[in-house]
């Protein structure tokens, strides 16, 4: 499952709030604990009788006792919100059963019982987008992690694997449409009603049972395997969307080819059916043979989609179609292994992604989100390891560390084996535990035998939270420069004292004069301290470390400004010269706002930054996508977190302040930059897609320096663009100034695209996102648009998320930005407890935020803890960032 991919980027119904938890701590389930089910249920044949308001299920439970489990006179079947209509054991009556709360516990006597159970719900009532419910007129579901416990009585736990046989009926003109897990077998139709019976041969857990049934269309294409299997493929959306889905069709066409070539991993189904969903909790989810997206990552034309969608798009449908194997065919044994899966698979979409495009860029972007949302997250309350000891709701566990770290946990071992070894591995991996619920403790011992590598220390990467910190120290004397390095892990929640772990660092050393390395070599630091010798230069060398992001750690050492600024204009690995721009743009910031840096050290320091940038636009060896990362500036965020207190006061008032000091000493570079990219027709390679990036950097390094000019050229952009990406960047800049222009093409968005939720969405986060100093009074307003919708989770993260993203103006002085969110999950709460509890986090960074700011942040999320009923997934959350 693919969690949204937002950037850290009165309509409810208030009777849903009976249903809700009273407020006390839900029941902690320790990995510890685990035992096996006792029970198998080989077979499972479901026959649902569809309806909006009403659904009928009647389930068939092939049941016998496990031989690798301890005995146990009854079975627990889980529910949640479920009207148990009857229940039959082999055909009979079953006596001996009863309801534990939501749970149907039965008493079996014997080794084989069936058993028949009918369940009836609402699709229609089921806000919380779990389970099976309603979407403008059509019926899907959502199983992972607890939703097939909504649908029908089962044991919905990972370890428990079926073959499922599914029937579905319903009216034909209301559905026309009848989509399930696997092969369709057969189908028919009577009177006004039509049935559609699905059969997957392949036993899968409960998490990834799908279903789906409307007035859809399809794009039809197929794809012949390796062996020689022709698959179809289908990607369904609703009437009038298909013209939007050639790019998702090639997306998953090139995945599956990559998949093969390149983890030998082939298709295994006669039929691959992508669905778009409008209303979705999450990006999109895996179920075996039936992918269901959230419309964002599915629908794209260059009118309507930005070079960001485009590339979502690609990476999501690749991450959900390898999931096929890393996470279907192989699935987790529980969910304290959920990384197994989501790690693995991050890691498989991001060598995809590299290898469609730009591998250095996509590098950047990947490791400035594990900065931007994992690295605060591990320097928080809610830190925990990628696998993870105990969790109270596991939805809360659909984290930056399982997915973003532990993908970064896997790439360690492959930049330590080397690809050829570690395509042994994985190999391995597949044949091995094929068929299985497998433990990420499986995972790494088939890494470790195909590889021949011993992991035995590195397995403190799965067990220990937090982000190491390397200190870093290069002497030289005589022929040679001297490496110490050092290892820390701060202290996080439940783990006080951490041990050292091994640490992969690609480096290399540059002759100053020449600008040339002796070669890249890799090291390991596996002891908290180490010190490693360099021969062969007669002068001390300039050090490039943790090149391509070796490892996910942050790295401390004291390094001068020429260092920085020779690696920003000389370094050979791109990444490594994005990183020291980035360092030389953030050590100049932190000093300006803790006031170590005076008047004069301000000046040199901006103007060793002009000088290494301006190296960066005049370049005419890079290309203008990997220009665009060096260009970028870093977010408030991660400037926040290089401090131990920050003021984000502060700190957006001086990043301004260098935005408009940039702007000015570099006008006509910038500008002459501008007139080259500018003009230039759209399409989707790498060049043009570097042309568009440039561009909008350019107008907001203008949009700080010199407001009118860029609210002139930004106006100008926005009504000659022939695509989303420049209409977008240009409404962006405008949405932050103070000018007429603002007004008028906010309007002209709205007008050009009412009716297109998906792009609608754009013009709400472009407002709540904006630099606008009035931008809380925007969103305000906002809240109250008659477009605005509690119920959609886009809709709400465009607004909202996208507001709890902008520093400058959640951090109001006066606290009014955290009242906001605060009361935005009491109000959401009850109608999407899932999405409500993603908003916390936000609140609960108040430890490292100055003292005036963090005790009203803690008083918004006391605030939310006092209320007399909130969800499992928002109390565990509030709970523990108070602390």
């Amino acid at each position: 499952m693919d969690i949204a991919r937002t950037p850290a980027s009165p309509d409810g119904n208030p009777e849903m709030a009976d249903a809700a938890f009273e407020p006390k701590a839900p029941p902690e389930i320790q990995r510890s604990d685990y035992t096996p089910f006792a029970w198998l249920i080989p077979t499972i044949r479901m026959e649902f009788d569809l309806g909006l308001d009403k659904t009928r299920v009647v389930t068939r439970l092939d049941v016998e006792r496990n031989p690798d489990a301890d005995a146990s006179p009854t079975i627990r079947l889980n529910g949640d919100s479920l009207e148990l209509v009857s229940i039959t054991c082999d055909g009979g009556d079953c006596a001996g059963h009863m309801m534990d709360g939501d749970d149907l516990v039965v008493t079996l006597e014997g080794e084989r019982h069936t058993l028949e159970i009918v369940t009836e719900l609402d699709p229609s009532d089921n806000s919380q987008l779990m389970g099976l419910y309603a979407s403008n007129g059509m019926l899907c579901t959502q199983c992972e992690a607890e939703g097939f416990r909504r649908i029908t009585f089962f044991p919905d736990r990972p370890d428990v694997l079926s073959t499922y046989t599914v029937r579905m009926s319903g009216p034909k003109a209301q559905f026309p449409v009848l989509l399930c897990n696997g092969n369709r077998t057969d189908a028919g139709e009577e009177g006004g009603t039509h049935w559609a019976e699905w059969h997957d041969p392949w036993p899968k857990p409960s998490y990834l049972f799908a279903l789906v049934a409307g007035d859809l269309v399809a794009r039809t294409d197929s794809f012949t395997t390796a062996s020689g299997r022709k698959v179809e493929l289908n990607v369904w959306v609703r009437d009038g969307d298909l013209d939007r889905t050639e790019h998702a069709m090639e997306s998953l066409k090139r995945s599956m080819i990559w998949d093969e070539e390149t983890f030998g991993r082939e298709y295994d189904l006669d039929l691959f059916n992508i669905v778009a969903v409008s209303d979705f909790n999450m990006g999109a989810m895996e179920n075996k043979g039936l992918n269901i997206f959230n419309t964002k990552y599915v629908l794209a034309d260059p009118d309507t989609a930005t070079d960001g969608d485009y590339d979502g798009i690609e990476g999501v449908i690749g991450h959900e179609y390898f999931h096929n194997w890393s996470g279907n065919r192989i699935t987790c044994r529980d969910w304290f292994q959920l990384s197994l899966k989501e790690g693995f698979t991050v890691l498989r979409d991001q060598l995809f992604s590299q290898d469609m495009g730009s591998a250095p860029v996509k590098r950047i972007e990947d490791v400035r989100v594990l900065r931007g949302v994992q690295f605060p997250e591990d320097s928080g309350p809610l830190a925990h390891p990628i696998r993870p000891d105990s969790y109270r709701e596991i939805s809360n566990f659909y984290t930056a560390t399982i997915y973003n770290k532990g993908a970064e946990v896997i790439r360690m071992m492959r930049t330590m084996a080397g690809e050829e070894r570690f395509r042994r591995g994985t190999d391995l991996y597949f044949d091995r535990h094929d068929g299985e619920a497998a433990t990420c403790e499986d995972f790494v011992k088939s890494i470790e035998d195909g590889t021949g590598m011993d992991l035995t220390q590195f397995r403190r990467w799965y067990s220990q939270a937090g982000t190491p910190k390397v200190r870093v120290a290069l002497e030289h004397a005589g022929n040679s420069a001297t490496l110490k390095l050092s290892q820390t892990i701060p202290a996080t929640p439940g783990q006080p004292d951490k041990k050292p772990m091994p640490i992969p660092l690609k480096v290399a050393l540059f002759d100053r004069q020449s600008g040339e390395n002796a070669g890249e070599e890799l090291i390991v630091l596996d002891q908290e301290s180490a010190t490693f010798t360099f021969d062969g230069f007669a002068q001390k060398p300039v050090l490039s470390i943790n090149r391509t992001f070796s490892a996910p750690i942050s790295i401390e050492r004291d390094v001068s400004r020429d260092d920085l600024v020779f690696l920003a204009a000389q370094d050979d690995d791109p990444f490594a010269r994005y990183e020291a721009m980035q360092e030389l743009m953030t050590g100049y910031l932190v000093g300006a706002v803790t006031g170590d840096l005076d008047g004069s050290g301000c000046k040199a320091a901006r103007g060793d930054i002009a000088q290494a940038m301006k190296s960066v636009i005049e370049d005419d060896r890079l290309e203008d996508l990997m220009r665009g990362e060096l260009m970028s500036m870093p977010s408030q965020a991660y400037i926040a977190e290089q401090m131990l207190v920050a003021d984000p006061g502060r700190i957006h008032a001086e990043r301004e302040a260098l935005k408009a000091d940039l702007g000015d000493r570099l006008a006509s570079q910038f500008h002459a930059l501008y007139d080259r990219v500018e003009g230039l027709q759209f399409s989707l390679d790498a060049h043009a897609k570097g042309a568009r990036k440039v561009k909008t950097l350019v107008l907001s390094y203008a949009a700080a320096s010199d407001p009118a000019k860029a609210a002139e050229l930004a106006a100008y952009q926005y009504d000659n663009s022939d695509n989303m990406t420049d209409r977008q960047g240009a409404l962006m800049v405008l949405a932050g100034l103070d000018s007429p222009e603002r007004t008028d093409k906010l309007q002209d968005f709205y007008n050009r695209y009412a009716g297109n939720a998906l792009v609608i969405d754009k013009w709400f986060a472009l407002q709540a996102s904006s630099l606008h100093p009035h931008a809380i009074d925007h969103v305000k307003a906002l809240r109250g648009h008659p477009d605005f919708t509690l119920k959609n989770p886009n809709r709400v993260r465009s607004l909202y998320m996208a507001f709890a993203a902008n520093p400058s103006a959640f951090h109001a002085a006066d606290g009014e930005g955290y009242d906001m969110i605060a009361d935005l999950v009491l109000e959401l709460d009850p109608i999407n407890a899932q999405t409500a509890a993603r908003f916390i986090p936000s609140l609960g960074r108040w430890r490292r935020i100055e003292e005036g700011r963090a005790k009203l942040m803690r008083d918004a999320l006391e605030r939310v803890a006092a209320a007399p009923k909130l969800s499992r997934d928002t109390f565990e959350q509030v709970t523990r960032s108070l602390g």
